[in-house]
């Protein structure tokens, strides 16, 4: 019988034991970082680096050569990021403009997979895979126009090419092609000075701010800059006032007592998994800055994360004219409603036990997050029995004594987006129905608004914008081509007993076609940016990217998926929303950053429920990531 790390004797379809994987891979991450403290854990977010802290993907049942690559290459790439960085240089020579700032990042982290690269070749392999899963990804062999081309990503290209003499990979596309007669053109001298400065971070730096400077990106670097880190030091020797002593003592003493806070806090910094080990710059890894933070006298604006998104993105729409957005009574009469709810309920007898268990779970921790609070060392209130003993050495202690208060817990609400394609039809539909119908009913009790959408077109094969686009004599690259039917469910203002019955509209037969994703993530983000609550949550559940046979008849056979990817990165990088996707039985990990794909239509309550209770304890107590932890009341 096969032991424990035994892959050998693995039946087909059974999946490995991994855990011999992760060891190594987490030996060689220490290894290389050159501490044994650094950890690493695997789970299925985004990778991540947060101080010492490595996440790395979890692998699957049965990984591929390809996989373990890519892995082993992030596991590298963050571990190079550990041992060849200083984030205080990198600080002080840092630029101030955006688009300067996301070149200067990247060129750093270029600089150190090079050191890596250059010392060992299967760490240049490793990372060699990792560029090209990235790239793929991020679809960049469909760019074609220099507009569309990250010039961060092209820079960095060129440079880890002139250190090391690797061309980027296939899955790259023109993005180096179409910015390297400019870079060349205005920086190339500035190029050609790497090699000599790879291993001193501040000097590699330089030549980097003289490359912006020619780029017309950055002013180039001044001697104060470069002067920084010789008066930091000099500070720091300089004799200290008895008063600088004692208050260096306290903040001393300070961080000795908390190291249980700066623990969670870095956690949380980990589960945002905003980067992955090609892009990781020092903004990233920092905790300053605060969402809910304002400056005084002016009011917040926030501004629409799609406001130039039409002039960033290839994708067009022939006609809106079709187009509906429809509440479910007014695609069903009543009775029928009553009828499919009941279909509904017949068809999922036996889960509903299950799911309200899951229910009940995730009631009692979203309770917890409104839990009172107390307040210990007080002068009076309730005794507090931990403290007894200050009475017994001086029974004059006053502050022997706690109080109970009320816990912030902000203002939330959550939109649950359903896909209602074709391809859901049958047992993913029925759950997904029913699981909306229990976190809607459960998330009510906890003082939670929920809004439920659905998503599909009205007709097969293109409908009346294809007859429109047909009697137009088939003008060329048309855009979508088919006419959306957004459906609403529940509103967020709508109580859970009046809209239960709206759910079983997706039992019935002819509703469930195309599904277009991008353009109903959209949809559902502008009604959950005009809400007036402060925490707003956007639950995505699908089954596989976006298929429309009418619109990818006569456009690009990535058209769908990559405006999907475009609208996910606005959304993930410009808006307050949070968004986390579900999968039912198709990966949606490289789409989403907060993702989870399930096998079994069964697995989704279970799903839900977690990302649901994760996300809120993510922002307990008020939802401040720095905020202070204070023990619950037992």
């Amino acid at each position: 019988m096969a032991g424990r790390g035994d892959n050998v004797n693995a039946k087909p379809g059974v999946g490995v034991d991994t855990e011999p994987m992760r060891r190594a891979i987490t030996g060689c991450v220490r290894s290389v970082a050159g501490s044994a403290e650094v950890e690493v854990v695997f789970a299925n977010e985004r990778p991540g680096l947060a101080g010492e802290r490595v996440r790395l993907p979890e692998l699957s049942k049965r990984p591929t050569a390809h996989e373990l690559a890519v892995t082993r290459g992030l596991g590298d790439s963050m571990a190079l990021r550990i041992a060849c960085h200083d984030q205080k240089v990198h600080a002080v020579m840092a630029p101030q403009g955006t688009d300067a700032r996301a070149v200067f990042d990247a060129v750093e982290q270029a600089r150190v997979e090079s050191i890596g690269a250059l010392r060992m070749s299967g760490m240049a392999a490793n990372m060699s895979a990792m560029h090209a899963e990235k790239y793929a990804k991020a679809n960049f062999s469909g760019i074609s126009r220099q507009e569309d081309a990250p010039i961060q990503e092209a820079v960095a290209m060129l440079v880890r090419e002139k250190l090391t003499g690797e061309k980027p990979p296939a899955s790259a596309g023109k993005v180096l092609d179409l910015w390297r007669p400019f870079i060349m053109e205005k920086a190339g001298s500035s190029l050609d000075q790497l090699n000599g400065t790879i291993n001193d971070q501040q000097a590699f730096a330089k030549v980097i701010r003289h490359m912006l400077s020619a780029m017309e990106m950055a002013e180039d670097v001044g001697e104060d800059q470069e002067e920084g880190e010789d008066d930091q030091s000099t500070d720091e020797d300089q004799p200290r006032s008895n008063e600088e002593e004692q208050e260096n003592a306290e903040e001393e003493a300070g961080s000795e007592s908390a190291p249980a806070e700066e623990s969670e806090a870095s956690q949380e910094q980990m589960e945002d998994g905003e980067m992955d080990g090609a892009e990781i710059s020092d903004d990233d890894m920092s905790d300053e800055g605060d969402d809910d933070s304002e400056t005084p006298g002016e009011m917040r604006r926030p501004a629409s994360p799609f406001d130039d998104f039409n002039e960033k993105v290839d994708y067009r729409i022939y006609t809106q004219e079709f187009d509906e957005v429809i509440t479910a009574e007014e695609l069903c009469d009543e009775a029928e409603l009553d009828r499919l709810r009941a279909f509904l309920d017949k068809q999922l007898a036996h889960l509903q036990g299950a799911v309200g268990r899951l229910a009940n779970r995730l009631q009692r921790r979203l309770m917890a997050q409104q839990n009172r609070s107390w307040d210990f060392d007080l002068e009076e209130g309730y005794l507090d029995s931990a403290r007894l003993t200050r009475l017994v050495i001086d029974p004059m202690q006053p502050l022997s004594f706690k109080r109970e208060r009320d816990t912030k817990f902000r203002d939330t609400v959550v939109t649950l987006v359903i896909d209602n394609s074709g391809s859901m039809r049958g047992r993913p539909i029925t759950v997904a129905a029913t699981c909306a119908d229990i976190l809607a009913r459960t998330l009510e009790r906890c003082g939670v608004k929920v809004e439920i959408l659905g998503f599909t077109t009205k007709a097969w094969k293109g409908g009346q914008s294809r007859e429109k686009w047909l009697a137009s004599g088939k003008p060329p690259t048309p855009g979508r081509l088919n006419d959306l039917r957004h459906i609403v469910y529940k509103s967020a203002d709508a109580p859970w007993r009046r809209a239960r019955r709206n759910l079983g509209l997706m039992m019935r037969e002819g509703l469930l076609k195309e599904n277009i994703d991008g353009e109903a993530l959209m949809w559902a983000h502008s009604r959950l940016a005009a809400r007036q609550e402060q925490r707003k949550i956007l639950m995505m559940i699908s089954d596989g990217a976006p298929v429309d046979d009418s619109t990818l008849s006569v456009n690009p056979g990535n058209y769908l998926e990559r405006h999907l990817r475009a609208v996910i990165e606005q959304i993930e990088t410009r808006s307050s929303i949070e968004l986390l996707a579900i999968g039912i039985g198709h990966d949606v990990t490289r789409y989403y950053r907060k993702a989870v794909t399930i096998v079994d239509a069964d697995e989704l309550a279970g799903a839900m429920t977690e990302q649901l209770a994760a996300l809120f304890e993510d922002q307990s107590e008020g939802g401040g990531k720095r905020g202070s932890r204070m023990r619950r009341a037992g």
